[in-house]
């Protein structure tokens, strides 16, 4: 751990004012400091970064995307005037392969005004290249835009958002806290106070030592998403690292170099996710009045979407390299043992809207 790392001196600060800090303090700190945080600092993306998003790995993807929008704004009864919000849009691709892909319905394009959720100036900074001559508006979170209908995107966005963590200890749960060992000089995870009257979950089975993981963050983000669907139209869709099965068991990790390393060891230099509750995102939704489609495994979303044939469009006049790299682009996006079936996709809509593409029927 880099006792220099600006992020280090911010906890343990922190740490020694207070005492033991939430594990959702700990990321936020890790993550958005405005000048040491992981994210405000650098770019994450690609072979020389820390991980790999769809986007970078093939335009189809975001082509794919765009062709949903068309079709959603369809759904909504072709407003002429409605905000495409992205969260999270990383170096601006998606949202580039998406506006060019939304040009196949002219109308559909001309009615869009673009917005960029994004806290980090170095992304700004990239989105703004990418996306230059495109009227853009940024802001630091979701967006006011008004009465306008909304259609979002938000793609491995909401498994960067903090976390709490509670421990199962003598039957009963317990916050667990991040506290600072001095004579280690290393952060390590602590027992925290009672988690009384939380409604976490209760069962038998659960041992000791289980760790039960809430994202309040995440519940506020889809929250705020969904109402405002709900009252002015519109659609959202949540593509994630998550599950839908029972929330039971650690999740959290830290990503380096494209290789897991200690949660711990490094704040401020590696990142930090942990998987979407995708059964929490669906109730908070409904809970603020507005329908949902889904959830259905990439592989499968991108494949009723006819990532296939726009593929076969691609190889007919690519070079025999280029065939070789789609090929190996789509196999990552929708194979099982890749990210096929690791990331999960959630759409919500305003109740009118009873079909979505890329989603069976509504029932």
């Amino acid at each position: 751990m880099g006792e220099d790392n600006r992020v280090t001196r911010v906890l343990k600060r922190r740490i020694g004012e207070s005492g033991p800090i939430r594990v959702s303090e700990f990321m936020e700190i890790a993550l958005s400091d405005p000048e040491g945080g992981y994210y405000a600092t650098r770019d994450p993306f690609g072979v020389a970064g820390d991980f790999t998003t769809a986007p970078e790995i093939s335009q189809v993807f975001g082509e794919l995307l765009g062709l949903w929008c068309a079709d959603s704004w369809q759904a909504m009864g072709a407003p002429d005037r409605f905000a495409l919000v992205e969260f999270g849009p990383g170096r601006g691709t998606l949202m580039a392969d998406t506006l060019r892909a939304m040009a196949v319905a002219p109308a559909c394009r001309a009615a869009a005004e673009i917005h960029l959720v994004e806290t980090s100036p170095v992304l700004r900074g990239m989105q703004e290249r990418t996306l230059a001559g495109v009227p853009v508006t940024w802001h630091t979170g979701t967006p006011e835009t008004g009465d306008l209908p909304l259609l979002c995107l938000a793609n491995e966005f909401l498994d960067a958002l903090p976390v709490e963590q509670y421990v199962r200890n003598g039957g009963a749960w317990f916050e667990r806290r991040v506290d600072h060992d001095r004579d280690a000089g290393t952060f390590r995870f602590v027992t925290g106070p009672a988690a009384d009257g939380l409604g976490l979950p209760e069962a038998h089975d659960i041992p000791d030592g289980e760790i039960f993981e809430r994202a309040p963050a995440v519940e506020a983000v889809v929250a705020a998403i969904a109402g405002r669907i709900a009252r002015c139209g519109g659609a959202a869709l949540f593509v994630d690292y998550g599950y839908t099965g029972r929330a039971i068991g650690e999740t959290l990790q830290a990503v380096l170099a494209h290789q897991p390393v200690d949660t711990l060891a490094d704040p401020g230099n590696c990142d930090l996710t942990a998987h979407v509750n995708f059964r929490a995102v669906r109730a908070t939704a409904e809970a603020a009045g507005a329908g949902c489609h889904g959830t259905v495994d990439q592989g499968v979303f991108l494949e009723r979407l006819g990532i296939r044939a726009r593929a076969q469009t691609l190889l007919r006049s690519a070079t025999p390299e280029q065939q070789r790299d789609i090929s190996a682009a789509v196999t990552r996006l929708i194979g099982p043992a890749e990210m096929g079936t690791l990331l999960k996709v959630l759409a919500i809509s305003h109740p009118g809207i009873d079909r979505l593409a890329g989603f069976e029927p509504a029932s």
